[in-house]
C-alpha cells in the first residue's frame, strides 16, 4: 500500500450487488443505534425508548426486504461492505458516545440519521447513468425517507404532550444534578473561599506578583480538591446526580475559575489598580452566583444575592483585616 493512498473505494465504482449489501450493512447499522438509544434512554425516559424500539423494527424489517431481494438477484452470499470502505459515504458515530449524549442531542443525531442516508441515496441516483441502478438508489432513498415519516408517527404515538414535558423535565433536573449544581457550588467555594487568603496577601506586601502567586494556588489547590471530593464522595448510582467525573470536572474547574477570576488582575503592576479591578471582579462573581442560583435553581434572586454577597462581605473584610493587621 502507498502510504497516504485511500484504500476506500467510489460509490460509482461499485455494482448494483455491492449497493445492495451497503444498504444491508447500514440498516443493520441503523439498527443497532436505535436499540442502543433505546437502552440507554430507558429508564429516564420511557417514551422516548420505545420510540427508538419502534423505528429500530422499522429497520430490521427493510433490511430483511433488501435481503429478499439481493436473494431473488444475486444469491445467498452478500458481499462485505461496510459505510467506512466507501468514500464520502456518510458516517455514523460510535455507539458508545450515545451513553454522553443529552435527550435532545439523541432525538437530533435520530432525525440526522434519516436525513442523511435519504439525501446520500438521492444524490447516488441522481449521478448514475444505469436505468437499473438508479432504480434501486431511488428505491432506497423513497426507504430512508419512509423511515423519516415512520419516526413522526411512531413520536406521535408513544411522546404525547404529557410524556415530552416529563421527559424534558427529567432531562433539564439531570442536568442540573450533573453540571448546574456541582458547577454552582464550586464557583462559590472558588469565589468565595479564596477571597480571604489573596486580599490579606495583598494587603499585608502591596506586591501585585506575589498576590497573583498566592492566588494562583489557592485557586488551583481549591480547585483539585473540590473536583476529587466531588468525584469521590458520590458515585451517582443512587442519588441520581449522573457521572461523578463529570460532577468532579464541573466542580473542580469551576471552583478554580473563580478563584483565578480575582487573582488575575494582580498581574497588573500597580496595587491599587490591580486591587480596584480585582474588587469590581469579585462582585460580578458574586452577582453571578445569585443569578445561576435563581436560574437554575429557583432561588429568589434578591435572597440568592445577599446570601452570597454577605458572604463574601465577611470573608473579605477579614482577609483585609488580617492583611491590614
Amino acid at each position: 500500500m502507498i502510504p497516504g493512498l485511500s484504500t476506500r473505494r467510489r460509490f460509482s465504482d461499485l455494482s448494483e450487488q455491492e449497493i445492495l449489501a451497503l444498504a444491508i450493512s447500514s440498516e443493520e447499522d441503523d439498527a443497532r443505534i436505535y436499540r442502543s438509544y433505546g437502552e440507554r434512554l430507558r429508564g429516564e425516559f420511557p417514551a422516548s425508548a420505545a420510540i427508538f424500539d419502534g423505528m429500530a423494527a422499522e429497520e430490521d424489517q427493510h433490511r430483511q426486504r433488501l435481503i429478499d431481494l439481493h436473494r431473488t438477484r444475486f444469491g445467498e452470499v452478500i458481499p462485505l461492505i461496510r459505510r467506512e470502505h466507501v468514500a464520502g459515504h456518510y458516517a455514523r458515530k460510535p455507539i458508545w458516545l450515545s451513553a454522553n449524549l443529552p435527550l435532545a442531542t439523541i432525538r437530533g443525531e435520530a432525525a440526522a440519521m434519516e436525513q442523511e442516508a435519504q439525501h446520500f441515496y438521492t444524490r447516488a441516483a441522481g449521478s448514475t447513468q444505469d436505468a437499473a441502478t438508479r432504480k434501486l438508489l431511488g428505491d432506497l432513498a423513497a426507504a430512508e425517507a419512509g423511515h423519516e415519516r415512520k419516526a413522526g408517527e411512531l413520536t406521535d404515538k408513544h411522546l404525547t404532550d404529557d410524556a415530552r414535558t416529563e421527559e424534558d423535565f427529567t432531562a433539564r433536573r439531570q442536568f442540573i444534578l450533573t453540571w448546574v449544581q456541582p458547577g454552582l457550588a464550586g464557583l462559590m467555594d472558588g469565589s468565595v473561599s479564596t477571597l480571604a487568603p489573596i486580599f490579606a496577601t495583598a494587603f499585608a506586601t502591596q506586591d501585585t506578583w506575589t498576590t497573583f502567586l498566592v492566588g494562583t494556588a489557592a485557586s488551583v489547590g481549591a480547585g483539585i480538591s473540590m473536583g476529587f471530593t466531588e468525584a469521590a464522595h458520590d458515585d451517582g448510582v443512587l442519588s441520581g446526580r449522573g457521572s461523578p467525573w463529570k460532577r468532579g470536572l464541573a466542580s473542580g474547574v469551576m471552583t478554580t475559575l473563580g478563584g483565578m477570576g480575582h487573582a488575575l488582575p494582580y498581574l497588573i503592576p500597580d496595587f491599587w489598580t490591580a486591587t480596584i479591578i480585582a474588587m469590581v471582579v469579585v462582585f460580578v462573581e458574586l452577582w453571578a452566583i445569585a443569578w445561576i442560583q435563581n436560574r437554575f435553581m429557583e432561588t429568589p434572586f434578591l435572597r440568592a444575592a445577599l446570601q452570597v454577597v454577605v458572604g463574601g462581605a465577611l470573608v473579605f473584610a477579614a482577609g483585609a483585616l488580617i492583611g491590614g493587621g
